[in-house]
């Protein structure tokens, strides 16, 4: 198991914070989902897929989790609910989540924001 430090950008703290309202079970899903990430780097999660097309100045591995466990979700497929992305520093070993979106409410993440955060000029 790898000691793995968390943060998030200001905008995920929000998006979170939001659904958190909505859906009850969240964020202690959010937690058990941090443990795994925990327990299974350097390998990443199951459904977990490295995003690419982000432009040769974003050198940061970005991953977007598309099976998300929610409690709040129970019976409705392994594919319905939440969308996590988020970068690993690998060096540092660190997990920084960078968006937090419903499957419904949006089709795909926000390139902007991820090249806000890590693209390198």
């Amino acid at each position: 198991m790898v000691d793995v430090k968390f943060e998030a950008v200001p905008e995920f703290r929000k998006e979170l914070e939001k659904l958190s309202k909505k859906y009850r079970s969240l964020n202690n899903d959010f937690e058990n989902f941090q443990k795994v990430l925990t327990k299974t780097l350097p390998k990443h999660t199951s459904g977990t897929f490295e995003i690419s097309g982000l432009g040769a100045n974003v050198k940061t591995p970005i991953y977007k989790v598309k099976n998300f466990r929610s409690r709040d979700f129970r019976g409705k497929g392994c594919r319905s609910g939440f969308r996590i992305i988020y970068a690993h520093i690998q060096d540092s070993e660190k997990i920084i989540f960078i968006e937090i979106y419903h499957k419904s409410n949006k089709s795909n993440h926000v390139v902007e924001r991820i090249k806000k955060y890590f693209e390198e000029i």
